[in-house]
């Protein structure tokens, strides 16, 4: 048992260090972005994969995580301002990404008036004099990129906005103090664990399509410093169809962007919920920033 302690309060101690590290030394994990003609370069990129789920990485997110607590428990206003910017920043890139449901809208009617008016097999379009030509089933395809952008980068906003689906036995029968605890509890061991676990694997999932030889969570760093000196890239290009949409590494991106982001959300939550049982009910849904919706859709939002 004291061996365990010792190990965790040591990782915490050596984050400080990993993170001053990897600030004044940026080369040893970003000279890959000069391309891979060095062996320096391939080791960098080999730093990063390895680092990007490591126990390392794990306990700099749990620093950040605590100091923010700590000084948000000797300063409300800190806090306050945290909660506010992160939810501004999810609250915007949610509405911005919403709009990826009219693109697929607008982009489904062109597929089925040109395929069944004009009987066109391609479509080729051309921004500032660069032509990009595909056939109509790999436009068909795309469509699920529009759809898992809203799906993956709408999640905070959703949450914010009280969108998701509830259903619950306890929760709505109790006080504001223990809707908070429930809510406290809920994020820390349910959302971030969750979440953590879908970054470890979906992290290596998406390297795997991108380099080669493969990477795997494994793999422990000196054996990917070895497989550094063959590494190149190797981007999959595979579809589910010959002529089909052929960027599915863009899917794995997007689980990437949405466990970030449904990260930061759970911390936000967290906070949140902290601020309004210390503050009270007064303070319940302070400074949110709720879309405007009619009668209608606000009473189907309190309902979900």
């Amino acid at each position: 048992m004291l061996e365990w302690i010792g190990w965790f309060f040591a990782n915490i101690a050596q984050a400080f260090l990993n993170v001053g590290y990897a600030v004044t030394h940026p080369a040893s994990w970003l000279a890959w972005t000069g391309g891979l003609d060095t062996p320096e370069a391939g080791e960098s990129l080999m730093r990063l994969i390895y680092y990007g789920a490591s126990v390392e990485l794990f306990f700099v997110v749990f620093v950040v995580f605590l100091l923010v607590t700590a000084i948000g428990a000797a300063s409300r206003r800190f806090l306050w301002g945290t909660v506010r910017g992160l939810e501004f920043g999810l609250n915007w890139l949610g509405r911005i990404a919403a709009w990826a449901g009219l693109l697929m809208v607008l982009q489904q009617i062109m597929i089925v008036f040109l395929q069944r008016i004009f009987r066109v097999s391609e479509i080729s379009v051309g921004p500032l004099g660069m032509t990009f030509t595909r056939d109509l089933s790999w436009y068909s395809e795309e469509l699920k990129l529009w759809n898992a952008m809203i799906v993956c980068l709408c999640v905070g906003w959703t949450f914010i906005q009280n969108g998701h689906v509830r259903v619950d036995l306890i929760y709505s029968a109790v006080g504001h103090g223990t809707k908070r605890v429930i809510d406290m509890v809920g994020s820390v061991l349910f959302m971030m664990p969750a979440l953590l676990l879908i970054w470890l694997f979906s992290w290596f999932f998406f390297w795997r399509s991108m380099v080669t030889p493969a990477t795997s969570a494994s793999d422990p760093l000196d054996r990917l410093l070895m497989k550094a000196r063959a590494v190149r890239w190797n981007v999959e290009t595979i579809g589910f169809s010959p002529n089909g949409f052929d960027a599915y590494w863009m899917f794995k991106v997007l689980v990437l962007l949405f466990v970030a982001t449904a990260f930061l959300q759970a911390c936000t939550f967290f906070w949140r919920s902290w601020l309004e049982l210390r503050e009270g009910e007064m303070s319940a849904g302070r400074y949110l920033d709720l879309d405007r919706m009619g009668d209608d859709e606000r009473l189907a939002a309190d309902i979900h």
